[in-house]
């Protein structure tokens, strides 16, 4: 098959086969298994939701900084209980997913007995998609705040040079009959990642998204990536991007102001902080009457006037949960570039490799 045949397919696989290949992958990299688990689980968590962009195809990246030294495999997160309401996770080098995954754990823990958890976490690294974390809240009937800093890649407002990163801010809150409440976005025009997917893919990527390093407008991933992404509002989306600097890396004790290590920089830890909280939904009100109060801020919403031209109007969070539902069905779709490096990564290792059916290939739009 040739790469120019490769960018235009697609294969689907199924969820249980992307869990089962990514804790195969890290296990084999030395990874313990307890955590394997649940580093898996949010990898394909993201690509359920559409969020391909911090799915299994990270894995390669994540398994270079393990044999470059740089991220501790075996790594488990501790916590230091502070106050009452509030904690400190450090991770230890450890994958990001474990450090935010015990944090909110135990964030949501102090919520259930005092109403409300916060947890600082430090010495973390890259999380992957930030709505893994506020689900796990929702699970537990919580709302929630997620925050990280990221490696720079976006000025601040009126500067030419990298110093932010790409750092999402992510909240949620349980509704009734309706949707649940979840944002999760970037302080950027675009994610970082959908650039390194557009590279991964042959594709090309809007102009508005980043400037090259000469600092011209680029539809080129490549040029994009040797540049800087831009911020979405202008000074809105650099003061959002400094803001998730200010709660999770200045607080946390964590790097801060451009010097968190980017996840492709092999000379050294990320060092990356978060931030977590947890909220009780009925502080104020009865649980029921919290819930019925969601359920009209949906329906008044999606409801809303629509625009000329728009045929439907979502709640937020609401388009990746019907994909969620979709992929479910249907499978998780990867192009057989991606399918190749991924293969080649459990290959290393001993691992198996994804399974694809020959009539789950399908031509991509």
């Amino acid at each position: 098959m040739s790469s120019a045949l490769d960018r235009t397919q697609m294969s689907l696989i199924a969820a249980s086969s992307a869990r089962t290949y990514a804790e195969g992958v890290l296990v084999g990299n030395g990874v313990p298994r307890e955590n394997a688990i649940i580093v898996a689980k949010c990898l394909v968590e993201a690509d359920l939701r559409g969020v391909d962009t911090h799915g299994i195809n990270r894995i390669p990246s994540y398994m270079a900084r393990i044999r470059q030294g740089v991220l501790d495999a075996r790594a488990s997160p501790t916590f230091q209980q502070v106050t009452p309401a509030v904690g400190q996770v450090d991770g230890h080098n450890g994958f990001g997913f474990l450090a935010a995954h015990l944090g909110m754990a135990k964030a949501i823990g102090m919520a259930k007995e005092i109403g409300i958890g916060m947890v600082s976490v430090k010495h973390s690294n890259h999380f992957g998609m930030s709505a893994w974390v506020v689900q796990q809240a929702l699970d537990e009937g919580m709302m929630s705040l997620v925050f990280t800093n990221s490696s720079p890649a976006l000025p601040v407002w009126g500067g030419k040079t990298k110093l932010m990163g790409v750092s999402p801010i992510a909240c949620g809150a349980p509704a009734g009959s309706g949707r649940p409440f979840i944002v999760d976005m970037a302080p950027s025009v675009a994610a970082r990642g959908k650039v390194y997917k557009a590279l991964r893919r042959g594709q090309k990527i809007p102009t508005d998204w980043a400037l090259d390093k000469d600092g011209n407008q680029t539809d080129d991933p490549a040029k994009a990536l040797e540049g800087l992404m831009l911020p979405m509002g202008g000074p809105k989306g650099s003061a959002l991007a400094i803001m998730m600097d200010v709660f999770s890396g200045v607080l946390s004790g964590s790097e801060f102001a451009g010097h968190v290590t980017n996840p492709y920089d092999p000379s050294k830890p990320a060092d990356v902080g978060h931030f977590l909280v947890a909220i009780k939904p009925d502080l104020f009100m009865g649980l029921g009457e919290f819930k019925q109060r969601m359920d009209y801020l949906y329906q008044r919403v999606i409801k809303s006037d629509r625009m000329t031209g728009i045929d439907r109007i979502y709640f937020p969070g609401e388009i990746e949960q019907l994909t969620k539902e979709q992929r479910i069905c249907e499978g998780i779709p990867l192009v057989q570039a991606e399918v190749d490096a991924l293969n080649k990564e459990a290959k290393q290792v001993g691992a198996g490799s994804l399974v694809l059916s020959p009539s789950s290939v399908k031509s991509r739009l």
